[in-house]
């Protein structure tokens, strides 16, 4: 007779089972609700049109005619997929010339293509962090980064959101750990919208003798003079030793990247596990990302990048203004890289240059009522994301709001008058939401 536990039990029981049962109950589940037309400013979804505040397409590129034949000429020149690894019959030409291309946009020494942008830091962290390494993280980091952490069973310490006293402290601890030391953290954070201050963890790093990998996932595509992320606005590019970063935001495609120095990135791209034992990405979306990256570069990336954060700005201030608790404007040191004339940076006094980047959370608090909130935005056509425990802190259930360069300002009008009339509907109903 078996007496083993049924490894299935858990999924039966779990913590969140009674949770996720009332909301579907409720109808107020926000997530995997299904998109009927192309990630554009304005949507169908499951029917109906909305107003799409809840995507990464941060420069509206998956809709651009030369990205679409960028994935359409590789789709008729190499087929509808590779069938292998990029180790064995998996790499194409357009992979070495965007492994060139990124290199050349981070400015550094090489790069290498993933499949997805989470492979990218499982096989970065994975493959180059060992056991009696140290690994110390932003307690915003991204779940791709604590995943490759873990895989690496590196000794783990983690740091209070972009607290540069707590990094000091985590750096002093592992002075005594043994092995090396390397620090993880997001340009922009994925749910925060903010920019973590490179320039002072760059000082850190290098105070303490530690290695410095940043994830520019959602600052790639988006800050800088040129685009080309966190680490380039806040002028500290040679001074950050990896940079990752993925094609799904941005870049309008799908897949990731790890640029740095020739030597890691051949040892990577002989040993990281991610990268040898997975399939080729298909080549639609390479050419796609390529084609994106061009755009980016081209003469017409500035204008792009400079109306994403205008966007950006006007969706925070107008939220503000309807009385929404939302992130204020981040300062920018006074050597910051950004594009002259850029309506989305404002500043003043001490102060040359404040920035609110695309990603603008609205704080709930409570995970009841952002779903509510979620349900009745959607009813009135506008979707947004939704950030529940445990992917938010207890208490700080929040609405995840994000533009692209493509939104035009009556559209993102209209989306803020939606949310002021949802907002005095709710309020008279579920008591008041922070401001």
């Amino acid at each position: 007779m078996h007496t083993s536990t049924d490894v299935f039990a858990k999924v039966r029981d779990h913590d969140r089972s009674a949770v996720l049962a009332a909301a579907r109950e409720a109808d107020v589940l926000p997530y995997f609700h299904v998109l009927t037309s192309p990630a554009m400013p304005v949507v169908e979804m499951e029917g109906v049109e909305r107003i799409m505040l809840g995507s990464n397409n941060y420069l509206g590129l998956t809709g651009d005619e030369r990205v679409m034949r960028g994935a359409e000429d590789a789709l008729h020149r190499f087929g509808t997929g590779l069938t292998g690894s990029r180790l064995l019959n998996g790499t194409i030409p357009l992979h070495l010339e965007l492994e060139r291309e990124i290199a050349d946009w981070m400015e550094t020494e090489d790069a290498l293509v993933f499949s997805t942008g989470h492979q990218a830091n499982l096989g970065a962290l994975g493959t180059l962090l060992a056991p009696a390494d140290t690994v110390i993280v932003d307690s915003g980091d991204h779940a791709s980064i604590l995943d490759g952490c873990l895989l690496s069973r590196a000794k783990l310490r983690p740091f209070r959101h972009n607290r540069m006293d707590k990094l000091e402290k985590m750096l002093e601890r592992a002075q005594s750990d043994g092995g090396g030391v390397l620090v993880v953290v997001d340009g922009v954070f994925s749910m925060e919208g903010d920019i973590a201050p490179l320039g002072e963890i760059c000082d850190l790093c290098e105070r303490y003798g530690a290695r410095l990998l940043v994830d520019e996932a959602h600052g790639a595509g988006v800050l800088g003079e040129r685009g080309a992320g966190t680490a380039e606005l806040l002028g500290v590019a040679e001074r950050v030793d990896l940079r990752v970063g993925t094609f799904s935001k941005s870049l309008a495609s799908c897949g990731g990247f790890v640029a740095g120095s020739s030597e890691v990135i051949d040892y990577l791209r002989i040993s990281s596990r991610s990268f040898l034992f997975t399939a080729s990405s298909v080549p639609a979306a390479v050419g796609a990302a390529l084609a994106a990256l061009r755009v980016v570069r081209s003469e017409e990336g500035p204008p792009l990048l400079a109306r994403a954060l205008e966007n950006a700005r006007r969706l925070r201030d107008g939220l503000h203004e309807r009385g929404f608790a939302v992130v204020a404007p981040q300062r920018l040191p006074a050597n910051a890289r950004v594009q002259e004339h850029a309506p989305g940076l404002r500043g003043g006094g001490a102060d040359p240059y404040t920035i609110v980047t695309p990603i603008v959370p609205v704080l709930v608090g409570d995970d009841w009522k952002a779903a509510l909130l979620w349900r009745a935005l959607y009813d009135a056509g506008v979707f947004v994301n939704t950030a529940l425990h445990p992917a938010v802190p207890p208490g700080g259930a929040l609405l995840r709001t994000s533009v692209m360069a493509t939104h035009d300002a009556p559209t993102l009008d209209r989306a803020l008058d939606v949310f002021a009339r949802v907002k005095r509907e709710f309020e008279s109903e579920h008591g008041p939401l922070p401001s």
